[in-house]
């Protein structure tokens, strides 16, 4: 296996199996069972915790918004492997990626994280830690009570890093890992 076409294939994903690559890795990393309900990802048969698991992938942020004039241009320029970043670009390239549907109140553990060109960074807080994290948002859409969200970017990254930081793995290691 091709280390490079699995972690492409990774980015490729979208949505909610992106999310199952996330979660398997989770399991497997702290020995997690799987959840038995919906309102909660997996869970903690030692410590008896609810865990929740969110992950996204970084690229750089567009800078040009997409008009009539521009529209064909920025989907040809919007390549994700054109705008993905190394752990290395966190420090000089704009990202914003956004840790979102956080039900607080379902969960005891959250595992959240980023999924770099060269690196994925696993983090790791409590339901309470979410609810003080700075920039955390109780509201994700007009009228929704009890979802939140955050944003980590290149203005908060390193805050994220100093307080929140579990591991990193390569993607060999996460390949070897799921094997």
């Amino acid at each position: 296996m091709n280390i490079t076409n699995f972690r492409n294939g990774i980015f490729a994903l979208r949505t909610r199996r992106f999310g199952s690559v996330a979660e398997i890795m989770v399991k497997k990393l702290y020995n997690l069972k799987p959840s038995t309900t919906l309102l909660y990802d997996l869970f903690d048969p030692v410590d008896k915790k609810r865990i929740e698991v969110k992950f996204s992938t970084v690229s750089e942020n567009s800078i040009r918004k997409i008009n009539e004039s521009n529209v064909i241009d920025e989907c040809v320029r919007a390549n994700a492997e054109r705008r993905i970043l190394s752990l290395a670009d966190a420090s000089r390239r704009r990202f914003n990626c956004n840790i979102q549907q956080i039900k607080c109140r379902a969960f005891d553990v959250l595992y959240y994280g980023l999924f770099f060109f060269d690196k994925i960074l696993i983090f790791k807080m409590t339901a309470e830690q979410v609810k003080n994290c700075p920039g955390y948002s109780d509201k994700m859409h007009r009228g929704n009570k009890g979802e939140g969200q955050f944003h980590i970017d290149n203005k908060n990254f390193v805050m994220h890093c100093e307080n929140y930081f579990e591991r990193e793995l390569s993607y060999q290691e996460l390949y070897c890992l799921l094997k």
